[in-house]
């Protein structure tokens, strides 16, 4: 009778809608996905890749408001899992605060990086494609299997130049494509943010375009074919539910091909989806 009257009071209470959403999603496992808000790089039109830049002005405002998203949806944060790269990790903060978790348990892992864009990293994307060709800077970008050109490591943007990857083992040269982005992003969801879904905790991930593209995937078992169509929209959340197996429950109002839903106004989200396709236009 309570979740009747819930629902009954839907229209007229944010409260109550809030309150049903919470039931809605008991027994089942939560993953949210957030793609970082704007970055400074990303207002210049530039290839950042592993490029440590922060967000902009208009990059903050983008994660407050999916946080205030999550929050109004009625989610309950319980872990967080990020990469090293600050425009991610200042997302999850901002996603944090506005949903009063922060004081909830966070990962960090250099496997969730964007996918590093090699030779490309730094240069301005309209240029690459006046200097190479659209349709190539179009492969570089968007294929599933084709890396940019590499780096070595007299290269600024090599990672074993940089101390946070100190611990880690990369290649002397080095680029990926979407291929071996997944092949490092999948491993980290299996053995970390799985278990952790299993338990029945609500989990939230701030991460990249591509290591995103990546996760989704795996998750929708998308083609690689279709997943070079696929483009994931900074600063707003994505929101799975699960089954037992981690397999998406498919939602009402859904962007085909994925499963989950995205939160907020769908006609900004489609432009913006349209925007972040547009870049090397």
């Amino acid at each position: 009778m309570f979740t009747s009257s819930l629902r009954t009071g839907l229209r007229s209470s944010p409260f109550l809608r809030a309150a049903a959403n919470n039931l809605s999603y008991r027994n089942k496992h939560t993953l949210v996905l957030v793609r970082h808000g704007e970055s400074t790089w990303n207002l210049e039109n530039k290839f950042t890749g592993w490029v440590d830049v922060p967000l902009s002005p208009k990059g903050h405002e983008e994660v407050i408001e999916a946080g205030k998203l999550i929050e109004a949806e009625g989610i309950s944060l319980d872990v967080a899992f990020t990469s090293t790269l600050k425009r991610a990790i200042r997302t999850l903060w901002h996603v944090l605060e506005q949903t009063d978790s922060m004081w909830i348990p966070v990962t960090k892992s250099w496997t969730l990086n964007e996918r590093h864009y090699g030779a490309l990293q730094g240069l301005d994307k309209q240029q690459t494609v006046d200097k190479f060709g659209k349709d190539q800077v179009l492969v570089w970008r968007r294929s599933y299997d084709v890396p940019p050109p590499i780096v070595d490591r007299s290269s600024e943007w090599h990672p074993s130049n940089e101390k946070k990857y100190s611990n880690v083992s990369f290649p002397d040269e080095f680029t990926e494509s979407l291929s071996t982005t997944l092949d490092r992003v999948l491993p980290f969801f299996n053995e970390e943010i799985a278990p952790t879904l299993k338990e029945g905790k609500t989990v939230i991930v701030a991460a990249h375009g591509n290591s995103l593209r990546a996760l989704v995937k795996h998750l929708d078992s998308i083609a690689e074919s279709e997943i070079a169509e696929l483009n994931i929209p900074t600063g707003t959340p994505l929101v799975y539910n699960l089954d037992d197996d981690l397999r998406p429950i498919k939602q009402e109002g859904c962007i085909a091909p994925l499963q989950g839903r995205y939160l907020g106004d769908q006609e900004a989200i489609r432009a913006r989806i349209e925007g972040v396709k547009n870049q090397t236009k």
